[in-house]
């Protein structure tokens, strides 16, 4: 899956996608846009993944009366985007749709998944990322689906394989493997309107902050 994400502040067009399945991109798009909903910006979602798992979730939130709300567009117009902000869901079945938005991103966020395959995965995705555009681009690699145990040491040796990939930066935000999340979209909500003093919400909030700016909205 791909998502993008459009800036009003620098006019930027963000990526977030890996090649990999399972790292929670879809989960994660829906909860950024919910909290920029919150934030008073205006967002629009286009899903363009066969899978259509953002319109699912949209249209459950719809039906559950559930504010702001969400809409989701399951086509990408042709003109420039010119709301303040813009998620696009494509699914990696869409290479034409994925190297196009790829060569249209100013910033790029690739979750990983704390495994040595996720980040052979995320190699992988950077060269499909160099192939698809040449422009100048910013590069963020966050471990999502962390594992909470504290003896564990996969989060720490990905984070270590991503920072030896070059050309990317690896956040030190980390959202952690935690049901609430599955659970709160599956009830078409935020983690943060679910359980608004939970881990979840802190670790989600810390990661908007970290890309947005805590200073933007």
């Amino acid at each position: 899956m791909l998502y993008i994400v459009f800036l009003i502040n620098s006019a930027m067009i963000t990526v977030v996608g890996n090649l990999k399945g399972g790292t929670g991109k879809s989960t994660l798009v829906f909860n950024l846009a919910i909290w920029l909903l919150h934030k008073r910006t205006r967002v629009e979602v286009y899903d363009l993944d066969p899978q259509a798992t953002l319109s699912d979730v949209a249209e459950l939130r719809s039906e559950e009366g559930f504010r702001p709300f969400l809409s989701v567009t399951g086509f990408l117009p042709e003109k420039s985007f010119e709301q303040s902000e813009t998620l696009i869901d494509i699914g990696v079945s869409n290479m034409g749709g994925l190297y196009a938005a790829l060569a249209r991103a100013d910033r790029i966020i690739i979750p990983v998944s704390p495994s040595q395959a996720d980040v052979w995965s995320t190699q992988r995705f950077l060269h499909v990322i160099r192939k698809a555009s040449k422009k100048a681009q910013t590069l963020y690699a966050f471990i999502n689906r962390a594992d909470t145990h504290p003896a564990a040491l996969e989060n720490a040796e990905t984070e270590s394989a991503l920072r030896q990939l070059g050309g990317l930066e690896v956040l030190s935000v980390r959202l952690a493997q935690r049901v609430i999340f599955r659970r709160s979209f599956s009830e078409g909500l935020a983690v943060f309107e679910l359980e608004p003093s939970g881990k979840a919400s802190q670790e989600l909030m810390a990661l908007a902050e970290a890309v947005y700016g805590a200073e933007s909205y």
